[in-house]
């Protein structure tokens, strides 16, 4: 199967509508991504065989997840961005967002950099170090509308230092297979607001916690 007929099945059974020059950039981000896991290790699911986990993982969920960003304009900043999911295909989705990818590792950055110059995309940009880095920027502070996380682990340090960049009112995006209890995780100025499942059978889903409008 091609990779469109490929993601035309799997967006389908999830429910999702994409237009033509979504279906373009996807399959554009996609055979970059093939083409470097080849020489340098950006993901460990099998992207040179279509499997329906790869494509669920790396293109339906942050396309379901999608649809929880507060505005089309968003400033988001995704934190360990790796080979470039969820924010690659978050913002080929919704290209009026601001993207700010994370990544410490020097060939997955450069990999990010060279999607940004192949598909063209605006307002999006990487940086190339850990986000305990960018902390001791105060243009960061209180900068982004939302915050996503996937392959970083959940930990209640982590968290704390992440809830920094986001705006009161922002929202951390925790992309997850296992439930952790929140109340381990969260305390004030992250507040829980909602879990939303993202794909049953890969027992997936999106944790959202929102900034108070108290101290950072």
């Amino acid at each position: 199967m091609t990779f469109r007929g490929k993601l035309a099945s799997r967006s389908k059974k999830a429910g999702i509508t994409l237009e033509s020059d979504v279906i373009q950039g996807l399959e554009a981000y996609f055979g970059l991504l093939q083409r470097w896991n080849r020489k340098v290790s950006l993901t460990s699911l099998p992207v040179d065989k279509l499997g329906d986990e790869a494509i669920d993982r790396i293109l339906i969920e942050p396309l379901i997840a999608s649809k929880y960003l507060p505005s089309r304009s968003a400033v988001v900043i995704d934190v360990g961005t790796g080979g470039g999911s969820p924010a690659i295909p978050m913002k080929i989705a919704n290209p009026g967002i601001s993207m700010r990818m994370v990544e410490s590792k020097t060939r997955k950055a450069a990999f990010l950099r060279e999607v940004i110059r192949h598909l063209g995309v605006e307002h999006t940009m990487v940086e190339g170090s850990r986000f305990e880095e960018l902390l001791a920027r105060p243009e960061l502070h209180e900068a982004a509308d939302v915050v996503t996380m996937r392959a970083v682990k959940a930990e209640k340090k982590t968290m704390m230092g992440l809830q920094a960049f986001l705006k009161p009112g922002g929202l951390l995006f925790l992309f997850r297979t296992n439930s952790t209890s929140d109340s381990e995780l969260f305390t004030p100025p992250l507040a829980w607001q909602a879990n939303h499942p993202l794909l049953p059978a890969l027992n997936s889903e999106l944790a959202i916690f929102v900034k108070s409008h108290g101290r950072t």
